[in-house]
């Protein structure tokens, strides 16, 4: 084992340690002391992070997100080797972050309709996707935390859903309205009639019964919106799943500020129902949305018009 690859055992067993999940930076810096080991590199220097985190030259999204991992794991390797660089911030464009797109509620409806004419006819999967994607919509969970959901997870007698351990290792209670609640009643009355004993401990399962995977809820996403017409047939971008999140959000948002509620005293509590780390995270979304911007600039006005 070289000295670089059990510095990164050590890295990331101290960063899990913390509580980060770190699975995403822990696949990239084994790709990174891979591309080390292959140029017989022992030292960490800026010339080689840069070489490596601008592969592959047509990725530049994913580039500075390359580099800030390189970075964090320089800093370690540095305490133990002087010799070590540590790449300085600013050498990429940071990360830009994809604008949202904000469904209507007619494209709901209608990316919901289409889930529920996915085939077989007889079969659980319509309701699955139907289910998941509207919940999703209506309570700005993650993908990956509404897959992850165990039956145990959802309280119908309290309308709660219990997240675990989401992004950054913490867990929440989500309130759910009551038609939320009996849909997801209905789905897991459906759910056990289908399967019976077959049935996993996942909340929402596929159709013989295992965990919904993360890479199948997209393709079924893409096809709705292909039949939706909100992609087009080839369309390698467009209205993500993520977007129901950022429209959820949105929408909160832009409904506090026409009902004239304190909006600034209320981001710590969306914050926290969305699991941000942060609440600058939640912040975003006052810039992200011009509608938002346009309420925000209409409430400044009337303050400075009720000045004496």
């Amino acid at each position: 084992m070289t000295g670089l690859r059990s510095a990164l055992e050590q890295y990331l067993s101290m960063r899990q340690g913390l509580g980060y999940k770190y699975q995403h930076q822990a696949r990239r810096l084994a790709q990174f002391v891979a591309f080390m080991e292959m140029r017989k590199a022992t030292i960490i220097t800026t010339k080689l992070a840069l070489i490596w985190a601008t592969l592959p030259p047509d990725r530049h999204a994913s580039w500075a997100l390359r580099l800030t991992d390189v970075r964090g794991f320089a800093r370690h390797v540095g305490n133990t080797d002087p010799r070590t660089e540590v790449p300085p911030v600013g050498l990429l464009p940071p990360l830009q972050r994809a604008k949202p797109y904000i469904y209507s509620d007619t494209q709901i409806n209608a990316l919901l309709a289409a889930a529920l004419a996915l085939p077989p006819a007889n079969g659980l999967r319509r309701w699955t996707y139907h289910r998941l994607f509207g919940l999703i919509a209506v309570t700005g969970l993650r993908l990956s935390e509404a897959i992850g959901l165990q039956r145990d997870d959802v309280d119908f007698d309290e309308g709660v859903l219990t997240v675990r351990q989401s992004k950054f290792g913490k867990s929440r209670l989500v309130p759910l309205h009551p038609t939320t609640r009996e849909a997801l009643r209905s789905y897991a009355e459906r759910r056990d009639a289908h399967l019976g004993p077959r049935c996993g401990s996942h909340f929402f399962v596929a159709e013989r019964g295992g965990r919904l995977l993360h890479q199948y809820a997209h393709r079924v996403f893409w096809r709705l919106s292909r039949e939706t017409r909100l992609r087009r047939p080839g369309d390698h971008t467009g209205p993500r799943v993520h977007d129901f999140r950022h429209g959820f959000a949105i929408r909160t948002l832009l409904g506090w500020y026409r009902k004239g509620i304190d909006v600034e005293q209320q981001l710590p509590v969306l914050s926290t129902y969305l699991g941000h780390a942060c609440v600058r995270d939640t912040y975003w979304y006052l810039s992200a949305c011009p509608e938002l911007m346009e309420e925000a600039a209409r409430r400044l006005d009337r303050r400075w018009e009720a000045r004496p």
